[in-house]
């Protein structure tokens, strides 16, 4: 079975972080070494951030724009720009490739989740690269993905990719900022990302002034690729070639381990293709029998319910303090649990006047993040 990789490249490594203008070296390297992965029969997707970036080059504007209307207009300059350079790259090299645009809202309905995935199927049987990118002119905050690192991440996740390469400005993980700090150390391999909180490693909160991305973005995307089973890895964007060798066993980049038992492609909807509505802080009780004993969650546990939802809506599941332990689709609206949180189960038809679900999340809707 040939393997899928997914690759996503950052604005900071296709443009020049002086101008904004596009790095046309690194995209036609890239080009070059998607193509030849093609040609060992590796199944490749391309997630490419940088709509933007070129919009604010090609309209000579000196920084990102704030305002959201006028970062939509600019992306919508700068996606048709990007693409037909993508394009005609990949046809001198006989490569097909095809332009997909996703929001959020594409990923919370079942259904139209599920058509994604076939789609990007039926682009890789025939031997298309998909060139994935956040579809900026329309999504709204709501609805946003926020980074092309998470994006990845959940692609990877619904096509069930064997490895997601991270590639940015730096050529790996640094316990801090490798550009102000002189010692900071490498970090070459993590296994549980629980180990980065462990050695306090500073992630900073962004990328280059042309991106949105800094390294906290792709520790999370990690997170997300890993549990799904995907094979993660950081590696520096100015050097596309790295993937080749990387496949062929070199240690470059930090790699992430995926994890031995990968979630069900189901529970990853629900914990990452969902928008949560909602909160809900648990008793230390509940937090136990959710996180070590894999029970459902009842309405005794719950000590307080934030924000408005409807039955069915996805939430969180937060200790007392706040900590998120888990993610579920809740079977009662906000309302409701408000009245029964705190009870018995046999307490809740009284309370509410009818009868309810035994169960204020089934363990089969809930994951643990």
């Amino acid at each position: 079975m040939p393997q899928t990789i997914v690759v996503k490249i950052g604005t900071s490594s296709l443009t020049q972080p002086e101008t904004g203008q596009l790095a046309l070296s690194t995209i036609a390297t890239l080009a070059e070494t998607l193509s030849h992965l093609r040609g060992l029969s590796y199944r490749v997707i391309l997630v490419s951030s940088g709509a933007v970036g070129v919009g604010c080059g090609r309209l000579g504007l000196t920084e990102r724009p704030k305002n959201i209307a006028l970062k939509q207009a600019v992306a919508a300059v700068g996606q048709g720009r990007l693409m037909r350079i993508y394009d005609d790259l990949f046809t001198t090299l006989q490569q097909p490739i095809a332009q997909v645009l996703l929001t959020r809202s594409d990923l919370v309905q079942r259904s139209h989740y599920l058509n994604v995935n076939n789609t990007f199927k039926e682009l890789l049987e025939l031997g298309v690269i998909p060139i994935v990118n956040e579809n900026d002119t329309v999504a709204i905050d709501e609805l946003k993905f926020g980074d092309n690192d998470t994006l990845s991440a959940l692609v990877a996740s619904l096509v069930k990719a064997d490895w997601l390469f991270l590639l940015t400005d730096v050529d790996r993980l640094y316990s801090a900022d490798p550009r102000f700090v002189a010692d900071a150390k490498p970090i070459t391999l993590v296994t549980n990302i629980q180990e980065l909180t462990d050695l306090q490693v500073q992630t900073g909160t962004q990328g280059s002034q042309w991106g949105t991305g800094g390294m906290v973005t792709k520790i999370s995307a990690a997170r997300i690729a890993t549990v799904a089973g995907v094979r993660t890895v950081i590696t520096e964007g100015r050097y596309p070639r790295n993937l080749e060798k990387i496949l062929q066993g070199e240690s470059i980049g930090t790699h992430f381990e995926p994890h031995p038992e990968p979630t069900s492609a189901r529970k990853r909807w629900i914990a990452y293709g969902l928008v949560p509505a909602g909160k809900l802080y648990l008793d230390e009780g509940a937090v136990v029998a959710i996180s070590r004993k894999g029970k459902s969650l009842l309405a005794a546990g719950i000590v307080r319910v934030e924000s408005e939802f409807e039955s069915q809506d996805a939430v969180l599941l937060c200790d007392r303090q706040g900590n998120e332990i888990a993610r579920g689709l809740v079977n009662y609206n906000s309302q409701e649990l408000e009245k029964i949180q705190g009870s018995r189960s046999p307490q809740i038809p009284k309370i509410l006047g009818y009868e309810g679900a035994d169960t204020v999340i089934h363990r089969d809707n809930l994951v643990l993040t």
